[in-house]
């Protein structure tokens, strides 16, 4: 979506401008590496009540900033990544967090790339800057309580299935989405990131609204897997982490791979037992916080359930691990994937809590989940891609100890 301008924000834009050069946007795609040009749109990560990370790719190594003004007036600033006093520079891969925002206010935004020919000790040589359409978002506002989000899972590199998916929302808004794992078979390179996940996401949503990442065990795998940090950021840089919008406290966890450490595939190079037993230690902490504790409802989003799939290692470690403080501190919904069979699972034998599970990554098996919530009730809804509501579950919400 490109933002018009009224005129005097117009004026202001070409002002601070003018001494680089206004040249029209130009994103074009990765077709043209020999040019500068932007690989992605930008994309929203990191949503703060008072902070938004915004992240593209270029094609030549560059320096970047953001231009950014509240839509309703303000002065027009500047923002660019700065570490250990050097401002970051000679990248392709741009992360800048804009600070100092207000809560539940719009800001319009534009993102600057300047190619940079030769970078020596004591020379350097620039070439053109190019600028971005102009986007907009707004940022969380701790006193709204109400919240609404988009969760996707299991796309195992099938691109054309966001825009399906996302159909099925229609015009109903939304906050944010989430990427509940497994977007990928594996990883291999940039490119793949940018065609099968940055690109889709940023022609639907993820240049005006963020999404939020949290691997599934497909992630782990692949040689570019090592890189995915670099391109996506989570809330407090974690691969699990939790976050309160409006009455909900979520906690997203990262359950790993699903087969044991040792197994032949993995060549040695497997630890995730450890790693989930300190997960599991980071959650019992932060189920005791004040933020969870006076939450209206506590949702955990997890690409691997805990219980109905199956009885791999994955399933098996993460049911050992993190069922019991679900049990012991009153987690009200757990959210996951992986099994490739959506269902509703209510409180039952094992788990006195219910269990949604999406359905993909084929065709006529993928689902599109919403949820919606605010002090009194929450509501989840789960869409097959033929448009059929294939899972519904209600919670009220209950006093807190």
């Amino acid at each position: 979506m490109t933002t018009k301008l009224n005129r005097r924000a117009f004026v202001s834009v070409i002002s601070k401008s003018s001494a680089i050069g206004f040249i029209a946007p130009a994103w074009i795609g990765a077709e043209s590496q020999a040019n500068h040009v932007f690989l992605t749109k930008p994309y929203l990560q990191n949503p703060m009540a008072n902070a938004m990370t915004i992240c593209w790719i270029t094609a030549k190594p560059s320096h970047s900033w953001v231009e950014f003004q509240e839509v309703k007036g303000g002065e027009q600033r500047k923002a660019q990544a700065v570490v250990l006093g050097l401002v970051v520079a000679n990248n392709t891969m741009h992360r800048i967090t804009l600070r100092n925002l207000k809560p539940g206010v719009t800001y319009r935004y534009r993102v600057c790339s300047r190619e940079i020919q030769m970078f020596k000790p004591y020379e350097k040589t620039f070439g053109e800057t190019i600028f971005s359409d102009f986007y907009q978002f707004t940022t969380p506002d701790p006193s709204n309580r109400e919240v609404s989000m988009l969760i996707f899972n299991d796309i195992h590199d099938r691109p054309l299935s966001f825009g399906q998916l996302m159909k099925l929302n229609g015009t109903d808004p939304f906050d944010f989405v989430f990427l509940n794992g497994d977007m990928f078979d594996y990883q291999e390179s940039e490119q793949q990131l940018i065609d099968h996940l940055i690109q889709p996401c940023t022609e639907i949503f993820a240049s005006e609204k963020p999404f939020l990442f949290v691997r599934g065990n497909h992630e782990t795998r692949g040689k570019f897997a090592y890189h995915l940090a670099d391109y996506f950021e989570n809330i407090n840089n974690q691969p699990y982490f939790s976050f309160t919008r409006g009455p909900v406290h979520f906690i997203a966890l990262d359950t790993g791979e699903d087969k044991v450490d040792d197994d032949v595939e993995y060549d040695g190079l497997a630890a995730f037992d450890v790693f989930r037993e300190e997960e599991a230690r980071w959650l019992e902490t932060e189920l005791q916080s004040k933020s969870a504790k006076e939450a209206a409802f506590r949702v955990v989003l997890m690409h691997i359930p805990p219980f109905h799939s199956g009885d791999w290692h994955g399933t098996m470690h993460c049911r050992k691990l993190f069922s019991p403080l679900f049990e012991k501190y009153g987690v009200d919904m757990v959210i996951s994937g992986h099994t490739h069979r959506y269902g509703v699972h209510k409180p039952q034998e094992g788990h006195s809590y219910p269990i949604i599970i999406g359905g993909g990554p084929k065709e006529g098996n993928r689902t599109l989940i919403k949820l919606k919530a605010n002090e009194r009730e929450l509501n989840l809804s789960m869409l097959a891609d033929t448009g059929t509501e294939v899972g519904i579950y209600r919670l009220v919400a209950r006093k807190r100890k």
